[in-house]
């Protein structure tokens, strides 16, 4: 008899009793994306490498109590808004809204208690050709301040042998902005393997990327140019080659912590390529989302541990989170991330596993 493709368990329990679930979606090769109900987390996935074994490839937690401790964002589904907006504050047809400032002066990922600490409920499950698992949660106007209830739906999809699709889609009741990402921090020689992320090759299909102040805002100015910076993998680099050099963008992220500007019209397109030397995994990053916030976990700082009891140090971990482009809601020159009710927030990004030819 052929085992399951989808299976669902207990993982933990919050503090007011309610239960959160794992559910586990199987591809082939021992492909495996596992799932839990608090904060729509990708907990791990599970990849093959060139020499016939395979890791999971994404830091978080052996068991709940971490993640329910620790707010790291782990996998975690992000929103109402990714990444930062300045000083909180932004304007919508006219009004002025003011969010949770949590991150020095800026609001970061949805504020204080975002849709990574929310119980999102299972709306199907099923053990198809594709497996799929679909998750929802309902943000009610004024949550977190962001005006207007919205509606979200998230779906995580096997949808080849080695490949994880993610789309979220949204809706809301009146004017608001959302802007959702999920924020894996990848490392592909496997989530407890002791080393860092700095000699993975890495290529960006981007030609600009967005220069910060030393508190993450883009600054008033259009995209740079990638070309003769630290900032241009658009040839594979490895994460660690210039991330060392005397340069103020880097100073003011601590490393790599930038939105690549995409470019996107819509589509599915390859945005990013990493490859580990040793494991020999490959990940190719595939979205429709305008931008690709690359993070080389600078701010990991050995205080937690985490899989394996191993302390979580900084560039132990990449992100790579597609989004629409951080302050958006201050900057008309950038993507809009404003919905209006009856239209309908759509984002679609795929993980796509392969192993480096002999």
């Amino acid at each position: 008899m052929a085992a399951s493709r989808i299976t669902k368990d207990a993982f933990g329990t919050l503090p007011d009793g309610r239960k959160v679930e794992r559910i586990v979606l199987r591809g082939e090769s021992g492909f495996e994306a596992r799932i839990i109900t608090h904060g729509a987390v990708l907990q791990a996935l599970i990849a093959p490498d060139a020499n016939g074994g395979h890791d999971d490839v994404v830091l978080g937690h052996d068991a709940f109590a971490g993640y329910l401790t620790e707010r790291k964002f782990f996998g975690a589904t992000v929103g109402r808004y990714a990444n930062r907006i300045a000083k909180g504050r932004f304007s919508l047809d006219g009004q002025t809204v003011q969010l949770a400032v949590n991150n020095g002066p800026n609001a970061l990922h949805g504020g204080l208690d975002g849709f990574d600490r929310k119980l999102w409920e299972i709306a199907e499950i099923d053990e198809g050709a594709e497996p799929v698992v679909t998750l929802i949660y309902a943000s009610p106007h004024g949550e977190e301040h962001y005006p207007g209830r919205l509606d979200v739906r998230l779906t995580y999809r096997v949808t080849g042998p080695t490949e994880l699709s993610l789309t979220m889609e949204a809706r809301t009741d009146r004017p608001t902005i959302v802007n959702l990402t999920n924020h894996s921090f990848f490392n592909l020689e496997g989530a407890t393997s002791g080393t860092t992320i700095l000699d993975h090759e890495l290529t960006v299909a981007a030609e600009h990327f967005l220069a910060i102040d030393p508190t993450a805002i883009p600054l008033p100015e259009p995209p740079r140019s990638v070309a003769g910076t630290p900032f241009d993998f658009r040839d594979a680099q490895a994460v660690g080659a210039r991330i060392r050099e005397s340069d103020q963008q880097l100073q003011n992220g601590r490393g790599y912590d930038h939105t690549y500007c995409l470019g996107r019209d819509g589509g599915l397109a390859l945005a990013a390529r990493l490859e580990a030397p040793r494991s020999g995994r490959i990940m190719e990053l595939l979205t429709d989302q305008p931008g690709l916030q690359v993070y080389s976990g600078n701010y990991l700082d050995g205080t937690i541990s985490g899989k394996g009891g191993k302390l979580i140090r900084q560039s132990d971990a990449i992100c790579l989170e597609p989004h629409i482009w951080p302050d958006a809601p201050n900057r008309p020159d950038f993507p809009s991330p404003r919905l209006a009710p009856g239209e309908i927030y759509r984002h679609h990004t795929v993980y796509r596993f392969s192993v480096r030819s002999p």
